[in-house]
């Protein structure tokens, strides 16, 4: 019995009723990531999910045993780290007709085709997983009109691409190509 909900590429399919379909992430007008996230962005992420559980089961214990403000502190520290995890798994570069947009932790910087003068992959100290540790590595850095110092976009040392080269030079060059595309 074939089971067409549970592939991403059933449009694809020659037999289906919906051969020929684009894909949900092929709409040119909505903002995408041109490379996945990484195991160490995700690992992170699941491990602040992991403490909010324990820090919403010791809410619910605290809540029962009568102490409901104590127990209203719990739910509301669990609350910022699902958001944090959530925050965590989005950060990076995005991209769609109208721009590209940084996103980080607690900002996102978004830049037009037009403001973009240059994007250019280059050998730098890179941060190593976001930490104060640098290291040599790759940078994807993107220069802006006006004269500021360039940005760095992603490095082959993030949570995102640490230990898998071939994916920041497809991210690098997907990054490139849009830009020579949309500018």
């Amino acid at each position: 019995m074939p089971l067409p909900f549970l592939t991403a590429d059933r449009a694809l399919d020659d037999d289906g009723p919906e051969a020929g379909a684009a894909l949900p992430y092929e709409d040119p007008g909505r903002r995408r990531r041109p490379y996945r996230p990484g195991p160490w962005r995700v690992g992170g992420a699941a491990l602040l999910l992991l403490l909010a559980s324990y820090v919403l089961f010791s809410a619910m214990i605290i809540a029962l045993a009568g102490s409901v403000p104590a127990a209203g502190v719990c739910v509301a520290v669990a609350a910022l780290a699902i958001v944090c995890a959530v925050r965590l798994v989005r950060a990076g570069v995005w991209m769609d007709e109208e721009g590209l947009r940084l996103t980080g932790l607690f900002s996102a910087t978004t830049m037009r085709w037009s403001q973009i003068t240059a994007i250019r992959t280059t050998q730098q100290p890179v941060r190593w997983l976001g930490l104060p540790r640098s290291v040599q590595g790759q940078a994807v850095l993107i220069e802006v009109a006006g004269g500021s110092s360039p940005r760095v976009a992603v490095t082959d040392h993030s949570a995102d691409f640490l230990g898998r080269p071939e994916s920041f030079a497809m991210a690098a060059d997907a990054i490139e190509g849009s830009a020579a595309r949309y500018r």
